[in-house]
């Protein structure tokens, strides 16, 4: 259905390899770039065709990337890559800070509505699916309560958050939800639930040589946005231990509304993932976002964009007539 999508990706760690993967399941586009801030010499991406380019030569690149998938993390890189890259390209990021949100939207809806790009943000699935979700429970049953569980399962953003502490040499986080709470809100009680009766933080630790291990405790537990609203527990461990047992990225949860409609009757709605990889899965979800994307700008809606302004027919490749054959 139309041209092949050119999609470049900036940032080749779990993330850019997952796009790599799910671009090869979708015959609608290619891969014709990875763009890296290493030495694009050094960087083996098991494709001759497809080009490995310096981050800081990104912007000759504007005239053969359809769609740039920004695979940074969200802590440090995609607030800066963010708004540079949507000056160029049309872009996608899965930037999942919650509470920054509207100030990355921000940041990236003047220079890509400058350049008449469109810049899709927070993708994935959570920010993305989940958020859609909670908005399709919110609206439809506007008399209840929303609730968002995520695991058992490997985090990325907080996992990326913990190596960026001082003196961490590697280390991974679990988000385990409590079982008491999901029980509450699958048996209709409504539950006023703070955020520390819904989840548990489980982070493993490789620390530096010589490391202030107190220290690298303390950081992680106070940090605001990720651990200081939940009980968190920090466990030290060898590098050993972390290939060996934590190297797996399984992750999970489920959105949950619970309300009523007309004579107090109950209705619940749930949407629920169980995903072997995280990256992968997230990964999927942007190559989906990309095709929208440059659907979208290619009927002039350019500028910052959210899962909430997406049409879901941009998503799919197959055409109007055969989605409402098929799926309606």
């Amino acid at each position: 259905m139309g041209s092949t999508i050119r999609i470049g990706i900036a940032g080749y760690g779990n993330l850019g390899k997952g796009v790599q993967s799910a671009v090869k399941q979708n015959d609608d586009m290619t891969l014709a770039a990875v763009f890296t801030r290493r030495d694009p010499g050094s960087l083996d991406v098991g494709d001759s065709s497809v080009k490995v380019v310096s981050m800081e030569d990104a912007e000759q690149y504007k005239d053969e990337i359809d769609v740039m998938i920004l695979c940074g993390g969200s802590a440090s890189d995609l607030p800066e890559q963010g708004p540079q890259l949507a000056k160029m390209f049309n872009t996608v990021d899965s930037f999942d800070t919650h509470a920054k949100v509207n100030e990355h939207f921000a940041a990236v809806d003047d220079p890509a509505l400058e350049a008449g790009n469109t810049s899709i943000i927070s993708i994935g699935w959570d920010p993305g699916y989940f958020s859609l979700n909670r908005l399709f429970g919110e609206a439809t049953l506007p008399e209840g309560e929303t609730y968002t569980f995520w695991g058992k399962g490997l985090s990325q953003g907080h996992s990326d958050a913990v190596r960026r502490v001082n003196g961490v040499k590697a280390g991974v986080q679990y988000t385990i939800p409590l079982e008491e709470a999901v029980n509450k809100v699958r048996n209709g009680e409504n539950p006023t639930l703070e955020t520390k009766e819904k989840h548990f933080r489980d982070c493993y630790v490789v620390p530096e040589k010589g490391a202030d291990t107190d220290a690298i405790e303390n950081e992680i537990k106070t940090m605001p946005h990720y651990f200081a609203d939940y009980e968190t527990r920090v466990n030290f461990i060898s590098e050993d231990e972390l290939k060996k047992n934590h190297s797996s990225m399984p992750h999970g949860g489920f959105v949950i509304r619970s309300g009523k409609t007309g004579e107090d009757t109950r209705q619940i709605i749930e949407y629920s993932l169980k995903l072997d990889s995280n990256p992968e899965f997230t990964s999927s979800v942007l190559v989906t976002y990309a095709r929208a994307c440059y659907r979208m700008n290619k009927a002039g809606q350019t500028g910052a964009k959210t899962i909430f302004d997406v049409a879901p027919g941009f998503l799919s490749p197959k055409p109007a007539d055969q989605l409402r054959k098929e799926l309606l």
